[in-house]
């Protein structure tokens, strides 16, 4: 079952409440069909820091019935549980955005603020996408891969400014560029722009938590798709990459169930 995103630093409660609506007879299905037992829920999303946290467990009991426990916390303790479960271990989020925590198999103990895409968020697919427009319009990639780009996209470089510094969401859109990108790594210069990416990952989120010797997982869609490039930047930056997931929900269907 899937549904609209909910991230309750974003959406007002009217807006959740019409995202839960969407799935309440799955809901009830599934509450029917263990009748007498116990139901928990736990939520994972983002947006979700501690006040906005007690906020969307508010909304979530008033929603969806026969809960007996409401549990709500960030997709990085999704991510930190579903990787280490209740070993220690440097969890992190690669995706359109980027995010770290030092995680002590219990807490998140330690968190180099990610700062949004601008201002860091380096690893991500936004910051990829960022850094890959500004290298093929700056002339540091061939003009054959500039020509097919535009010719692909059916965007010139004025759309590209106009998409970026006008229109809403430009971290989605930087990011849509991964697909191009990793169709064309056989470009030596374009495959090294995706390791620096990742360098500077480790550079400036994982170096500041001292632990070298802590194995560094990975859950989202840039770790998974660009494994290569990210295994290549960690040895280059002295760390060891432990487990990769596309997705965190098998890694904590097995922390809740164990």
């Amino acid at each position: 079952m899937t549904s609209d995103g909910i991230n309750p630093f974003h959406q007002n409660d009217e807006a959740i409440t019409e995202i839960l609506h969407s799935v309440a007879l799955s809901f009830a299905s599934f509450s029917s069909e263990r009748a007498g037992e116990e139901t928990s829920l736990f939520f994972y999303g983002s947006g979700c820091t501690p006040e906005q946290a007690a906020r969307l467990r508010e909304i979530l009991l008033r929603n969806i019935g026969n809960i007996s426990k409401c549990e709500v916390y960030s997709d990085m303790m999704g991510a930190a549980r579903s990787l280490f479960g209740k070993d220690e271990g440097i969890a992190c989020i690669l995706g359109t955005g980027a995010n770290s925590c030092l995680y002590d198999g219990c807490q998140m103990v330690d968190n180099t603020p990610a700062l949004g895409y601008i201002l860091g968020d380096e690893g991500s697919g936004a910051v990829l996408g960022r850094k890959f427009l500004n290298a093929l319009y700056k002339g540091r990639l061939p003009l054959e891969l500039k020509e097919k780009f535009e010719q692909e996209s059916q965007y010139s470089m004025s759309d590209v400014i106009q998409k970026v510094y006008r229109e809403p969401l430009a971290n989605r859109f930087l990011a849509s560029f991964s697909l191009f990108i990793g169709q064309h790594l056989d470009i030596e210069s374009l495959r090294q722009l995706v390791v620096e990416n990742f360098r500077d990952f480790f550079r400036y989120n994982i170096v500041p938590y001292g632990k070298p010797e802590l194995p560094v997982s990975f859950v989202g869609s840039m770790a998974y798709y660009y494994k290569n490039e990210l295994f290549e930047a960690a040895e280059k930056e002295g760390f060891a990459v432990g487990t990769i997931l596309q997705k965190p929900m098998e890694g904590l269907i097995r922390f809740h169930t164990l």
